[in-house]
């Protein structure tokens, strides 16, 4: 399963974060670029970015599968149902607040230490479509790292025997991997966003419910995908996001 999706992205992410400490340039004159655009012509971009995103859900669809082979009922085991939205919807809002703003400081610590690459959140041309997809794209991220880093690896190795402690590491540094490539900072900050999740997740208040992890990364990238263009010029160079 995980190497069909995140676990294929840190191998990937592992080999491109020792290009880049290879490379003649400093790690912190690099850049990465999100929601990257595919073509010059609008139409066929926007086609390209939709089969991206419908694509990369696949392993979702393939998680919930796996996961069905305890019984039906495979949605409200792991809190992906509409059971509690306002309870589910108050605790995204909430980790994403506690998430976001110490992981913006981080990143800008990241890159006054020279750790982090210059992260450009999106590349996308400005088209009728742009802010739809750019909302697209942050729910599909959020659906696949919550589901499969945390929903499903908890799951699957909770049957394994696991104890919380190893899965709460296991979840921290499968979602520190496939951040690598960009750099030493955003692996540390993700590895303690894994920690708070998973933690979550598997905690009373978590409940075994993933929707609020979900709705929580969903907001961070809404943010950082669709605000990135909203952000003045001037912050965006003095934080190194060019």
């Amino acid at each position: 399963m995980l190497g069909l999706s995140l676990g294929q992205s840190g191998v990937y992410a592992l080999v491109n974060i020792v290009a880049r400490l290879t490379a003649e340039t400093s790690l912190a004159e690099q850049s990465a670029t999100l929601n990257a655009s595919r073509s010059p012509r609008p139409w066929l971009d926007l086609t390209y970015q939709l089969l991206g995103i419908a694509f990369a859900l696949v392993p979702v669809a393939l998680a919930l599968y796996l996961l069905s082979a305890r019984g039906p009922g495979t949605l409200r085991r792991i809190g992906l149902d509409a059971a509690r939205p306002g309870h589910d919807t108050a605790w995204g809002f909430a980790l994403a607040a506690a998430i976001g703003l110490p992981g913006l400081a981080f990143y800008a610590l990241g890159r006054l230490l020279g750790i982090t690459v210059s992260v450009q959140a999106s590349a996308l041309d400005e088209h009728w479509w742009t802010v739809p997809v750019l909302i697209l794209a942050a729910l599909q991220n959020g659906l696949l790292e919550e589901v499969v880093a945390v929903a499903y690896l908890a799951e699957r190795t909770a049957d394994l025997g696991w104890t919380r402690l190893k899965i709460v590491a296991a979840s921290a540094l499968l979602r520190g991997s496939y951040h690598l490539y960009q750099g030493i900072g955003p692996f540390v900050g993700n590895v303690v966003m894994g920690v708070v999740f998973a933690w979550f997740y598997t905690s009373r208040w978590g409940r075994h419910r993933v929707l609020p992890l979900v709705v929580a990364h969903t907001v961070l990238d809404v943010v950082a995908f669709v605000g990135y263009a909203l952000v003045p010029a001037a912050w965006r160079e003095a934080l190194g996001i060019t």
